[in-house]
C-alpha cells in the first residue's frame, strides 16, 4: 500500500514539475542569457519522480499488493518473480507509465547531449516535448492511474494473461516503446527546427542520432514481437498482418524513409520538406498505434485495453498535436531553394527520393488495410477482415521494381552518375538472378511469372549487396550491413512464404499420418504439474522418407489463475528450415488437433533482422565516436 501511495504522489508532483518547466522555457527563450539551469534541474527531477513512481509499481507487483487495482487485475501470488516484474508493463496502466518514463528520460538525455546546438532550438524542443509529457501525465492521472486503491483488499489477484508470460514478450514492450517514444524527440526537434529555420546540415547531423536510436529499437521490438507470435500463439508464421502488427510497421516504414532523407539533407541540404513531414508522420503513427491498441476498436490478440473513453482522450490529444505540427509547418517552413542542387535522374538523391515514394506506397497499403475495416464498421456496421491476399496483391508487383532500385541506388554518385558507369556486371548479376529464380520456381512446380521475377529481384539485391563487401570492403559498412540484412530478410521471407508446407489432422495416441513422403506418429502423452499451471505434453515422432526422425513435444498448458488453456508449439530449428508442431484439444473426445508445418529459412528471418539493426547500431556508435 505504501509503495502505491509513493507512486501516486510522485506522479502528481511530476505533473507539477512539468507544468513549471513550460513557463521557464518561455521566459528563457526571450532573454539573452544561456539556458536556465532550472530547466536542467527540473527535467532531472521530472524523470526521477516518474522513475520513482514506476519503481513503486514494480514493488507493488513483486510484493503482490492486491490493494492496488492494477496488481489485482494483472498478477497472482503464484506467478514467478520474473513475470511479476514484467507484469508491471504487461497491462494498459503500467505500459503508459513506462511510456512516460521513457519520454522524461529521453528529454533529459536530449538536454545533456545537445550542448553544441543553438539555445532557442534546444528550448523549443524541450517546450514541444513538455506538451507531450504533460498530455501523458494527464492521461494517466485522469483515466489510467496504475495506483487505484481497492477496499476491501482481495486475498488473491486475477493473474496475468498466460500468453504474456513469456521471456520474449517480457522484454518486447520496453524495447518497442524506446522506438515509439524516440520518435517524440524527432517530432519535437523537427518543429523546433522549423520555427528557428534550423533544418540544415548541422541539424541533420544532430537529429540523425535520435533517428537511429528510435529505428534500431523499433526494429528489434518488432522482431521480438514477431518471434513471440511465431512460437507462442501457434500461428506458425512470422507475420499475419494483424492490425497491431501493422501499427508498429507503419512508424518503422516512416523512420526508414526518414533515415534515408536525412542522408540527403546532411549531404546536399535538400529534401527538407520530406524530412520534416516524415518526422511528424513517424510520431503520428506511433501515437495512432497507442490509440488503436487502447481504444477497444481493434480486435487483436495484442490489445489489452477496451475502454473507448481512454481512446477518445488519446484521439483528442493526438488531434491537438497534429494540428500544432501542421500550423508550425505551414507558417514557418521554407524550402531552402538556394541550397538545392540540380537533381539528375541518375543520382543518389533521385534514388533515395524514388525509394521514399515506394516506401510511402507500402505505408499507404498497410494504412488502408488496417483502417478501412474500422471505417466500414462505423459507417455500415459491416465487419470484414483484411488478410494476406490483400497485401500480397498490392505490394508484390511494385516490390519487384523497389528491390531493383534499391540494388542500383547505393552504387550511384551524389549529384550525377553517367550511364556508362553503371557497369555491365550488374546486368550480368540480374541475368544470373533470373536464372536462379527460374530454377527454384520450376523445381517447386510453380508457374507464376510474378513469383519468378519477385524472387529474381530479391536474389539480385542479395547478390549485389553481397558483392559490395568483397569489392569495396568496409567503406560505408553500416549501410552495407543493413542493406545486406534487408536483402536477406526479403529473400528469406519470399522463400518461406512460397515453399512452406502444412498438414492438419485430428489424431489420438498411437495413430499416424502420412506427410510429404514422411510419417507423423502420435506416440504418447504425459502430464506434469508446475507451480501455476499443469502441462499435457505430446510425444510425436516425425520420420522422413530417408528414415531420419526427430521427436517433437508440443504442450497444452492449463493455467490456474486465470483459468486458461494455451498451446505451446515445439519447433526443431536448423539453418535450412523449421519443423513446427502444435496441438489443441478437440472437445468431446480423446482426439487432439495437430498442425505440422515445414517452414524454410525461418532462422534467417531473425538473423537478417538482427543484421539490419546491427547496421544501424554500427552507424550510431561510429557517429558518437566521431563526435
Amino acid at each position: 500500500m505504501l509503495a502505491s501511495q509513493i507512486g501516486y504522489y510522485s506522479l502528481i508532483f511530476g505533473l507539477f514539475v512539468s507544468l513549471l518547466i513550460t513557463p521557464i522555457c518561455i521566459k528563457n527563450f526571450y532573454d539573452n542569457k544561456a539556458i536556465d539551469t532550472k530547466i536542467f534541474s527540473f527535467s532531472f527531477l521530472q524523470f526521477f519522480l516518474v522513475f520513482l513512481s514506476f519503481f513503486a509499481l514494480i514493488i507493488s507487483f513483486v510484493t503482490s499488493d492486491f490493494s492496488n487495482e492494477t496488481v489485482f487485475n494483472n498478477s497472482h501470488s503464484s506467478k514467478p518473480l520474473f513475470y511479476k516484474i514484467s507484469g508491471t508493463w504487461g497491462n494498459h496502466e503500467g505500459s503508459l507509465l513506462l511510456w512516460l518514463l521513457v519520454l522524461t528520460f529521453f528529454i533529459f538525455l536530449f538536454i545533456i547531449k545537445s550542448n553544441d546546438q543553438p539555445k532557442k532550438y534546444r528550448i523549443l524542443t524541450i517546450f514541444f516535448q513538455q506538451i507531450i509529457i504533460v498530455g501523458f501525465f494527464l492521461f494517466i492521472l485522469l483515466t489510467s492511474s496504475p495506483f487505484n486503491y481497492l477496499f476491501p483488499i482481495p486475498k488473491e489477484g486475477l493473474g496475468l494473461n498466460p500468453i504474456l508470460q513469456d521471456p520474449a514478450l517480457a522484454i518486447h514492450p520496453p524495447i518497442l516503446y524506446l522506438g515509439y517514444v524516440g520518435s517524440s524527440i524527432i517530432f519535437s526537434a523537427s518543429l523546433a527546427g522549423v520555427v528557428q529555420n534550423y533544418i540544415s546540415k548541422n541539424w541533420a547531423k544532430h537529429i540523425k542520432i535520435w533517428i537511429l536510436i528510435s529505428w534500431i529499437f523499433l526494429t528489434l521490438g518488432i522482431m521480438l514481437g514477431s518471434i513471440w507470435a511465431y512460437y507462442e500463439l501457434g500461428w506458425g508464421g512470422f507475420w499475419f498482418w494483424d492490425p497491431v502488427e501493422n501499427v508498429s510497421l507503419m512508424p518503422w516504414l516512416c523512420l526508414t524513409a526518414l533515415l534515408h532523407s536525412i542522408l540527403v539533407l546532411e549531404k546536399k541540404s535538400s529534401l527538407t520538406s520530406w524530412t520534416v513531414i516524415l518526422s511528424i508522420a513517424t510520431f503520428t503513427f506511433s501515437m495512432c498505434g497507442t490509440f488503436l491498441v487502447r481504444s477497444g476498436i481493434l480486435n487483436s490478440v495484442h490489445t489489452f485495453a477496451n475502454d473507448p473513453s481512454r481512446g477518445i482522450f488519446i484521439l483528442i490529444f493526438l488531434s491537438i498535436l497534429i494540428l500544432i505540427s501542421l500550423i508550425v509547418f505551414f507558417i514557418f517552413h521554407e524550402e531552402k531553394k538556394q541550397e538545392i542542387s540540380k537533381i539528375y535522374f541518375l543520382s543518389k538523391e533521385t534514388s533515395i527520393l524514388v525509394n521514399n515514394w515506394f516506401v510511402m506506397y507500402f505505408l499507404s497499403v498497410v494504412l488502408i488495410g488496417t483502417l478501412y475495416p474500422i471505417f466500414l464498421e462505423v459507417i455500415s456496421n459491416e465487419k470484414i477482415s483484411v488478410g494476406p491476399p490483400f497485401y500480397n496483391k498490392l505490394i508484390m508487383p511494385l516490390l519487384i521494381i523497389f528491390l531493383i532500385f534499391m540494388s542500383i541506388g547505393p552504387k550511384l554518385h551524389w549529384i550525377k552518375t553517367e550511364i556508362k558507369k553503371i557497369k555491365m556486371q550488374f546486368f550480368l548479376i540480374f541475368v544470373i538472378s533470373c536464372f536462379i529464380s527460374y530454377l527454384i520456381i520450376d523445381n517447386m512446380g510453380f508457374k507464376n511469372l510474378i513469383f519468378t521475377f519477385l524472387i529474381a529481384s530479391a536474389f539480385y539485391l542479395f547478390l549485389t549487396t553481397l558483392k559490395d563487401f568483397f569489392v569495396k570492403g568496409f567503406s560505408n559498412f553500416s549501410q552495407k550491413l543493413s542493406h545486406f540484412g534487408f536483402s536477406l530478410l526479403i529473400l528469406s521471407i519470399l522463400l518461406n512464404s512460397f515453399f512452406s508446407s502444412e498438414i492438419t489432422a485430428n489424431l489420438r495416441v498411437g495413430e499416424k499420418i502420412l506427410f510429404e513422403n514422411g510419417v507423423i506418429t502420435f506416440e504418447s502423452i504425459e502430464s506434469k504439474k508446475y507451480k501455476n499451471y499443469q502441462s499435457i505434453m505430446g510425444n510425436f515422432n516425425i520420420e522422413d522418407n530417408e528414415k531420419k526422425s526427430i521427436i517433437l513435444n508440443p504442450e497444452l498448458r492449463i493455467y490456474n489463475q486465470p483459468h486458461t488453456i494455451t498451446s505451446e508449439a515445439d519447433i526443431k530449428t536448423t539453418l535450412y528450415s523449421d519443423k513446427f508442431l502444435v496441438m489443441n484439444l478437440v472437445k468431446g473426445n480423446e482426439y487432439f488437433n495437430i498442425r505440422y508445418q515445414i517452414k524454410p529459412f525461418m532462422v534467417w528471418i531473425w538473423i537478417s533482422t538482427l543484421l539490419i539493426a546491427m547496421g544501424g547500431t554500427h552507424s550510431l556508435l561510429r557517429k558518437n565516436y566521431e563526435k
